[in-house]
């Protein structure tokens, strides 16, 4: 998983750099085409963030007003959609703090399609059958159950690294903390976690033979044994 471009342009279109300095500039519509670029991803942080929509809504809502109006002191140390993020952390992670959140009710089921991130929750419903929908669901409670374990500050840092696909660096940016304060908030989030989600780790497959027999094990057929039947 990777992240995405520095200063994001779609081609023809303008950077998030030249959106952000017309919309210091005056220009009423710059800071709009800016959110509407980032707005699924940034949706997705304070969704995993916060744990609920009605608590993510309010911490986007408060970290893109206080984007819109602290745009004149983005200096360009780090890409814009960096900031942007810090700044929605940060009003999710000032949210929970405030309120004492520790538990919430279950993220929507199509954040992972409507974000397109392809992680540990994501599974399109309309690809799978029902049997494979409610396994789904039920692994999608469990982490979101597991998450909810976690403090403010450790599941951040694991929904900015592991989840959206960050680098400890620019996790570290937009926290404002330093790597090594990332990597251990992500080392104690996913310790606490494995216990908790070890149960939807893959059973591994049995080792076999080059016949495609357990190890260990002969083909009773071409043994001769009495219990296969003939060939």
């Amino acid at each position: 998983m990777t992240s995405q471009p520095s200063d994001a342009q779609p081609p023809g279109g303008r950077s998030d750099a030249e959106l952000l300095a017309l919309h210091v500039a005056g220009d009423p519509d710059a800071f709009g085409e800016l959110f509407a670029r980032h707005r699924d991803r940034l949706w997705a942080v304070a969704l995993r963030t916060m744990g609920n929509p009605d608590d993510a809504a309010d911490g986007l809502q408060e970290g893109m007003i206080a984007a819109f109006r602290r745009a004149g002191s983005f200096r360009g140390e780090a890409a814009v959609t960096t900031w942007l993020h810090r700044v929605v952390v940060n009003a999710c992670l000032d949210r929970l703090r405030a309120m004492k959140v520790r538990r919430a009710e279950a993220l929507p089921d199509d954040l992972e399609e409507r974000a397109d991130r392809g992680s540990l929750l994501s599974s399109t419903a309309a690809e799978l059958d029902p049997a494979e929908v409610t396994v789904a669901d039920e692994r999608r409670r469990m982490v979101i159950e597991a998450l909810r374990t976690l403090t403010p500050d450790q599941r951040a840092a694991l929904v900015l690294v592991d989840m959206e696909g960050f680098s400890v660096a620019e996790a570290a940016v937009m926290l404002d903390v330093a790597e090594g304060t990332v990597k251990s908030r992500c080392s104690r989030g996913r310790a606490r976690l494995a216990p908790l989600l070890g149960v939807l780790a893959p059973t591994p497959l049995p080792a076999t033979d080059d016949a495609g027999n357990p190890s260990g094990t002969a083909d009773v057929r071409s043994s001769g044994s009495p219990r296969g039947p003939p060939v």
